[in-house]
Order: structure tokens, then C-alpha cells, then sequence
């Protein structure tokens, strides 16, 4: 009786979880040494991000979503978008203005400019912050 008790218990608590979530942290890449492509095609192959941009700026960035159930933050921030670009990559689609960067890619957050600043800062990263909208941030690395 008791290993049946245990067993229904462990079952109860298996299909309490979420067999959809993901979570990660994504604070190492941010650090700005990869490539835009080994980011984004790391995130498409643990199926943290849809593999098709949801959106192209004219400056060749691609936005991608975060597929279902997956927690994506960067520097203790909730991450909602993934974006980035590597020039004559097919992985990406090209913008109709002049590319950003022959490499770029980061994340965009739910945290002021400043919050996100002093966390990308204390984490020793080289990232670019930029004020989005407020409330919204994005982390960003880019390569000329």
C-alpha cells in the first residue's frame, strides 16, 4: 500500500509540471562573443524560439518569438523577443535598408533602461542597452 501511496504521488506531481516549459537563462551569450547565427540557432535547436521571424526591420534585424512554454530571461528580466542578423546567412531574411551590422543579435525585456543597465553592467557585459519603449529594453551585441 505505501509504494502504491508513492507512486501515485509521484505521478500526481509529474503531471503537475509543465511539460511544455523551458526555461533559460540567456546571460552567457549576452556576453557578446558569439555570432548572431550561433545565438539564434542555438535558441531554434533547444525549440526556445520559432525558427521563422515573426518580423524584419528594414535593417535586416529578424524578431523571433519565443515558442509556447518556454521562459527566456536575460540578467534576471523576462525576455518576450529574441532578435538577430549574420549577413548572407539564409537563417535570416533581409531587411529592405542597410543592414545594422554584419553580425548582431540580443533579446528585448520587460525592465527600464536603467534597471537593465546596472544588471547588464554588474554581469561584465559589453552589450548595447537600449531604452525600446517604456518599461521595454533591449540587450543587444552586435559585430561590424
Amino acid at each position: 500500500m505505501k509504494c502504491l501511496f508513492s507512486s501515485v504521488l509521484l505521478a500526481l506531481a509529474i503531471a503537475a509540471l509543465p511539460l511544455t516549459s523551458h526555461a533559460a537563462a540567456l546571460d552567457a551569450p549576452l556576453v557578446c562573443n558569439e555570432s548572431g547565427h550561433q545565438f539564434i540557432a542555438d535558441l531554434v535547436e533547444q525549440q526556445l524560439i520559432d525558427p521563422k521571424p515573426t518580423r524584419v526591420e528594414s535593417n535586416s534585424i529578424n524578431a523571433f518569438s519565443p515558442t509556447q512554454g518556454a521562459d527566456l530571461t536575460a540578467f534576471g528580466f523576462h525576455v518576450f523577443a529574441v532578435v538577430g542578423y549574420e549577413k548572407d546567412d539564409p537563417m535570416f531574411r533581409v531587411g529592405k535598408g542597410e543592414p545594422l551590422a554584419r553580425s548582431a543579435y540580443g533579446v528585448v525585456v520587460f525592465g527600464s533602461e536603467s534597471k537593465v543597465q546596472n544588471a547588464v553592467t554588474a554581469a561584465g557585459s559589453t552589450a548595447i542597452v537600449h531604452r525600446v519603449a517604456p518599461l521595454v529594453t533591449a540587450i543587444f551585441c552586435k559585430r561590424s
